[in-house]
């Protein structure tokens, strides 16, 4: 079901479209859940800082362990980062199947003479190793993971956006991003491109139609459809 009729305009206008990766490509942590990941980590940062792991503890999100470690210092920041890394290696060879209508979507879009970009707060790492065990690569003309070391230029911050789009020798503004999250609404906005909310949970639809995305979709199956005749 499509939430907005918008859908097949933004994606007529874009010229490289951006998956965002966690819901709109795979579920990431659904072999190997995130707050057992976030577990882990907060007990790796509260054995070299006690302070900076009770403060972990409240939160069951993985990379926000990771931004609180890195807060915490920059050595103790690569090392939960790192073990962040290999977890999410790990988690995506559990994680099952792409998204329904990922695949699909994947290969429309490169059909229709669009390029294809993978835009992340993962790790590029766990992309790539995605793509491989699923014989995605040949969809995706770029990778992009969190810049390492430096969570502050994770989305929202639209840092990610703009550099991909440089690299593909493309105005920014000529871009879609597919993001599930309001991290990814608030990335495309900064950034400058235009944005599709993919509500693959019933309550994110208004949400995302809140914070002024240009479509809102439930289906990736939707884009897919769209991408064959936008």
């Amino acid at each position: 079901m499509t939430h907005d009729d918008r859908l097949a305009e933004v994606l007529e206008k874009a010229r490289v479209i951006f998956f965002d990766f966690d819901g709109p490509v795979c579920d990431v942590f659904a072999g190997l859940p995130a707050p057992k990941v976030a577990e882990q980590l907060t007990a790796l940062l509260a054995a070299q800082d006690e302070g900076a792991g009770a403060k972990a503890a409240e939160t069951d999100d993985p990379i926000e362990v990771m931004r609180i470690a890195h807060a915490a210092g920059d050595e103790i920041g690569r090392t939960v980062e790192d073990a962040l890394t290999a977890a999410e290696v790990e988690a995506v060879v559990m994680a099952g199947p792409p998204t329904p209508g990922a695949v699909e979507a994947l290969q429309a879009a490169r059909a229709s003479g669009r390029a294809v970009a993978v835009v992340s707060n993962n790790s590029a790492e766990c992309v790539r190793r995605f793509l491989e065990e699923h014989e995605l690569e040949g969809y995706v003309e770029k990778v992009v993971g969190r810049p390492t070391g430096q969570p502050h230029l994770m989305k929202p911050n639209p840092f990610p956006l703009i550099g991909v789009a440089a690299q593909m020798h493309m105005d920014v503004t000529h871009c879609t991003l597919i993001g599930d999250s309001l991290t990814d609404i608030q990335a495309a906005h900064a950034a400058g491109t235009t944005v599709i909310g993919y509500a693959n949970k019933p309550h994110k639809a208004d949400l995302f139609a809140k914070a002024q995305a240009d479509a809102v979709t439930d289906d990736m199956q939707a884009i897919a459809d769209a991408l064959t005749t936008a």
